[in-house]
């Protein structure tokens, strides 16, 4: 698996979804090699190739060789050389995460200098939390619509601290919230939430309304709740796309827009997985 090489196009990539902090990116290509270099991103590559793959890896100075297979995963550090040949066909998902943002989820989630974590290299890993964190941005990637920010930024974070509890030289503790979120935080939250609703709600706003990380929001708010943010805001924008369904004469991309949705498919997909009819049928009903 290679981080990226400046002659191999993704068949898939982030790179105009509007995306932060994240750059996800889908390779298939021949046998050959390349090098890569990130100043300011790690690299977490997921191998999907179907049969193992022969591979010589260097990693700052550092070598290995072996197969990798369909869930095999390799983690670069930022600031570190790469260099990569492969004797088959490979196929794999890059994951690229920015290490300012590392830090920032470090900064608000442990309780050791931000400033000294870093993170080690690993060559050839299973780790069955990334494979599933990458797996559901691989699934997004593939949709037709841009998806919801709000899940990206989730998975992003829960990516983040897995990856400073896990792959970090300093073993870090991280703060622990229990309990939920009190009744007049909660509040605050669906409140913004229910007069925001038709604008890109962020994780990062709504952890803010609350002066928390967002992981810790995102965790007592699923306590308190029983649901993650984003699909409580996606449930709320349905229930209120339903609304004017039924008691408004507007047209469905109208509704679509004043609901946050960012077009008519975009809608018409979201309400057909939740409702199991279109808008158009439910206004008809």
């Amino acid at each position: 698996m290679l981080p990226t090489q400046t002659t191999c196009l993704p068949i898939l990539s982030s790179q105009n979804q509007g995306w932060e902090n994240i750059l996800v990116e889908e390779f298939q290509h021949p046998a050959g090699e390349g090098r890569s270099y990130y100043s300011d991103e790690h690299a977490i590559c997921l191998s999907l190739a179907p049969r193992p793959v022969p591979l010589l890896q260097i990693q700052g100075g550092k070598t290995y060789t072996g197969l990798y297979g369909k869930g095999d995963i390799s983690i670069t550090p930022a600031k570190t050389p790469f260099f990569a040949r492969w004797d088959l066909e490979d196929h794999y998902l890059q994951i690229r995460i920015a290490s300012a943002f590392i830090q920032s989820v470090a900064r608000e989630t442990i309780d050791t200098n931000s400033e000294r974590l870093e993170l080690v290299r690993e060559f050839r890993t299973r780790d069955r939390h990334i494979e599933s964190i990458a797996m559901m941005l691989l699934s997004e990637l593939k949709q037709e619509n841009l998806g919801e920010k709000l899940y990206i930024e989730s998975l992003a974070n829960v990516l983040a601290v897995h990856l400073l509890r896990q792959y970090s030289a300093i073993k870090p503790r991280l703060a622990v919230y229990n309990g939920g979120l009190p009744e007049r935080q909660l509040l605050q939250v669906l409140e913004y939430i229910d007069a925001y609703l038709h604008q890109d709600i962020k994780l990062a706003d709504l952890a803010q309304l609350l002066s928390m990380s967002q992981f810790h929001f995102s965790h007592l708010f699923k306590q308190a709740m029983g649901i993650a943010p984003y699909q409580y805001l996606l449930q709320q924008r349905i229930e209120r796309a339903k609304q004017l369904l039924k008691k408004s004469d507007r047209s469905i991309i109208e509704i679509a827009l004043v609901c946050g949705f960012n077009s008519h498919s975009h809608l018409s997909k979201q309400f057909r997985q939740i409702t199991g009819m279109t808008p158009k049928a439910y206004r008809q009903n």
